[in-house]
C-alpha cells in the first residue's frame, strides 16, 4: 500500500510538469483586450523613371512612340501618379506627355518626387509613382492556446477583412487620404436619387394581374 501511495504522490508533480511544457509550447494567449485590430494595411510607393529627349516643339514623335510603349508595359492604370522632371520647364513636353496619358485617364501632376542619377541636358525624365497596398503579418495563428482569460482578441483579428480592402482597393493612396469633393457635387448625387424614388411610380397603380384558373 505504501509503495502504491508513494507513486501517486511522485505523479502529480510530474503532469503538472507536463501540463506547463505544453501550454509553453502553445503559444500563449491572446493579449489585444480592445477592439482594434493590431493587423493594419500598409501603403508602399514605388518610383519608375524613363528619361526622354526633348526638344523646342516637346517631344520628338520617336520619343512619343518610346513612352506611349513604356506606358503600354508599366500597365499604366488609375492610382497611378505621373509627373516630369525637366530642368528646361519646357511648357511643351508637359503637353505632350499630357496628351499620352490622357489616353490612360490620367494627368500629370505638377511636382515630381526625388529620384537618383544624373539627367543629361535636352532630356526630361517621366516618374510614374505607383502605391501598393498589403497588410504584414497576416494571417497570425501565434496564440495556439485555448485559453483566454483577458478575453482578448486573436493576434490575426481583423486580418481577414484588413487583407481584402487592401487587394480590392482601386487606389491604394485612398487608405491614407479619402477622396475630397465638392459639397455641390454630393447634393446634386443625393438630390438625383431622391428625386428618381419620388417620381417612380407606385408597383400597385397597374392594379392586380387577371389570371385564369386551371386544370387538367
Amino acid at each position: 500500500m505504501s509503495h502504491t501511495k508513494r507513486n501517486k504522490i511522485a505523479a502529480a508533480p510530474a503532469l503538472a510538469l507536463a501540463l506547463s511544457l505544453g501550454l509553453a509550447g502553445c503559444g500563449g494567449m491572446p493579449t489585444n483586450t480592445t477592439v482594434y485590430s493590431e493587423k493594419q494595411p500598409v501603403v508602399e510607393r514605388s518610383n519608375f523613371t524613363l528619361d526622354v529627349r526633348t526638344n523646342a516643339s516637346g517631344l520628338p514623335i520617336t520619343e512619343q512612340q518610346r513612352l506611349n510603349g513604356w506606358f503600354e508595359a508599366m500597365d499604366l492604370r488609375y492610382g497611378d501618379r505621373i509627373t516630369i522632371e525637366d530642368p528646361g520647364q519646357n511648357p511643351a513636353v508637359a503637353s505632350a506627355v499630357n496628351d499620352l496619358a490622357g489616353r490612360y485617364g490620367l494627368i500629370v501632376n505638377a511636382t515630381a518626387p526625388s529620384t537618383s542619377g544624373f539627367l543629361e541636358p535636352g532630356a526630361a525624365r517621366v516618374v510614374i509613382t505607383r502605391s501598393t497596398a498589403s497588410v504584414p503579418g497576416c494571417p497570425d495563428w501565434s496564440a495556439k492556446s485555448d485559453m483566454n482569460y483577458a478575453n482578448a482578441t486573436s493576434p490575426g483579428y481583423g486580418c481577414g477583412i484588413n487583407s481584402n480592402l487592401a487587394a480590392m482597393v482601386a487606389n491604394p493612396e485612398d487608405l491614407l487620404e479619402g477622396q475630397t469633393g465638392s459639397s455641390e457635387t454630393l447634393v446634386a448625387t443625393s438630390n438625383k436619387a431622391i428625386t428618381t424614388f419620388r417620381e417612380a411610380e407606385p408597383t400597385g397603380s397597374g392594379g392586380l394581374q387577371n389570371a385564369e384558373a386551371g386544370g387538367n
